[in-house]
């Protein structure tokens, strides 16, 4: 599907509003990013980049943030209107934001995350 940067941005921006406060409370030191493509060529969706909060101890204290980052290519190239679009945004921001809180790719495929 073809969509405008803005309109893509917006749909993350509501997307990010839409999520249960759960996955957002507590939120530190993390930056949500778009980007085309993956540098890899894959169809990835979006990654964590950073370390993950049950992973931190006190030399963690002034890094750089962490990052959430979105692929717009694959993203698009996935869904047919901008309704599927918003929910595969939602699942991808809520899949990195579980890498961020500690939780595993396996488990969170067993929360229906994955």
């Amino acid at each position: 599907m073809e969509i405008s940067e803005e309109t893509f941005d917006a749909l993350v921006e509501e997307a990010l509003e839409s999520l249960p406060s759960e996955l957002l409370d507590g939120l530190d030191n993390v930056v949500f990013v778009v980007e085309e493509e993956p540098e890899d060529g894959s169809d990835t969706l979006g990654v964590y980049e950073g370390v993950a909060l049950t992973e931190r101890d006190s030399s963690w204290f002034g890094t750089l943030p962490d990052r959430v980052v979105l692929f717009r290519g694959p993203l698009t190239r996935m869904c047919e209107d901008e309704e599927e679009l918003f929910d595969e945004i939602s699942i991808t921001l809520v899949h990195e934001l579980g890498h961020y809180h500690g939780i595993d790719e396996e488990r969170l495929h067993e929360l229906g995350w994955g």
